[in-house]
């Protein structure tokens, strides 16, 4: 049986348990200490904002994010429509409903001028969202400037899930850094890791200090227990912000090595008939955290699902795009603004092994078992 490949595995080096023995022979295990305060001021140096506050999730963080700029109950969130269920769920966490908005195929990322409509009918109607949640899908910006401007017109605040896209960029500057509030993911499948943990990012002092008290269960400033409104257990530990800190010091490492894998795939694959790769915008540079494409079945002789099933047989881990939140079940009877982009990503998407550890002969098993698909053979 072949040793199995799987989509995005962790990539650990030397630097990170560096951080953690010294966290561990400082004793500082607890959910506070040294490494928290630098991982934070470290992180905002490379994405260029100005304060963070590290948390246990990225999910955590667009909770913050939204609690901060007063989302309630009964109020809409425009939110991209072809992203994981994380992006929308903190949404009805505070009782507010989403509205999803659909892709455009630049850049597989919430289209602008879907947007820009949507917002100027609300405002005739005077119904416009309390705030846009923008996605950068896949390792790639969106196109920001015409959505931020869209936004500022309105009054409405940008929040940005730069969950999947740190170490992109968008016009020299990192997705994320764009918004009222952005956040970072460090999911063990991201392009880097604590094993689980989030940032959450904004140029404004007393936001970034508002989302750290709530984190850490909105303890009022007293000797004893005092708490004057409800917070959340969600601030990241001591030890995590230590590999996180080492995992930071080879981030360009492992961009450049998903890049390297993108590169492979294309020039063994990109001449097949029916098979697309997602473009790169002309606005940013990729970190092809995932290598994506999508199948023609009538052009490829197989659609997504015999190539994902194929592989899996191979013991080859490839998933299909992700599904549209507007045909969640779990989000029946939520509004939509277009959709028909994103689903046809979903439809004919397909997500390839990308970890930043993979060999040479692993892009090799799943080239050729691509190719063997479509009669080709071995490379």
């Amino acid at each position: 049986m072949p040793r199995p490949i799987l989509l995005s595995t962790p990539h650990i080096g030397d630097q990170e348990l560096k951080f953690v023995k010294e966290a561990f022979e400082t004793n500082w295990i607890a959910p506070v200490g040294p490494h928290i305060n630098a991982f934070e001021q470290e992180f905002c140096q490379v994405v260029g904002t100005r304060h963070g506050a590290a948390v246990s999730s990225g999910t955590a963080a667009l909770h913050l994010a939204l609690r901060l700029i007063g989302i309630e109950a009964g109020d809409e969130v425009f939110c991209s429509t072809l992203t994981f269920i994380a992006s929308a769920s903190p949404i009805t966490y505070l009782g507010a409903n989403p509205v999803f908005i659909d892709s455009d195929r630049v850049s597989w990322n919430m289209n602008p001028n879907l947007l820009q409509d949507a917002l100027a009918h609300r405002a005739k109607i005077g119904r416009l969202p309390k705030a846009v949640i923008l996605v950068h899908l896949y390792g790639q910006s969106a196109d920001i400037d015409p959505i931020l401007e869209a936004c500022n017109a309105y009054e409405i605040p940008l929040i940005e899930d730069a969950a999947e896209a740190l170490g992109a960029t968008y016009k020299g500057r990192s997705p994320g850094a764009f918004g009222k509030i952005g956040i970072y993911s460090f999911n063990g499948n991201k392009i880097i890791t604590t094993s689980g943990g989030g940032m959450l990012v904004s140029d404004d002092p007393d936001l970034v200090a508002q989302a750290r008290f709530l984190a850490t269960q909105a303890r009022d400033p007293a000797p004893h227990y005092q708490h004057s409104e409800i917070g959340y257990n969600y601030r990241l530990s001591n030890v995590l912000a230590g590999i996180g800190r080492g995992q930071l010091r080879v981030l360009k490492d492992r961009v450049a090595a998903r890049r390297h894998n993108f590169e492979v795939y294309q020039q063994e694959l990109g001449n097949l008939p029916g098979l697309e790769f997602m473009p790169e915008a002309a606005f940013g540079r990729a970190t092809r955290w995932l290598t994506c494409l999508t199948i023609d079945p009538t052009r490829f002789g197989s659609d997504r699902e015999e190539i994902r099933l194929t592989l899996a047989q191979q013991q080859i881990e490839a998933r299909p795009v992700w599904k549209p939140l507007h045909l969640q079940p779990v989000f029946s009877g939520c509004e939509c603004i277009g959709g028909a982009v994103a689903e046809d990503l979903f439809n004919r998407g397909l997500c390839l092994p990308s970890g930043s550890n993979l060999t040479s002969e692993d892009l090799e098993r799943v080239i050729n078992g691509i190719k063997g698909l479509w009669g080709v053979g071995s490379v």
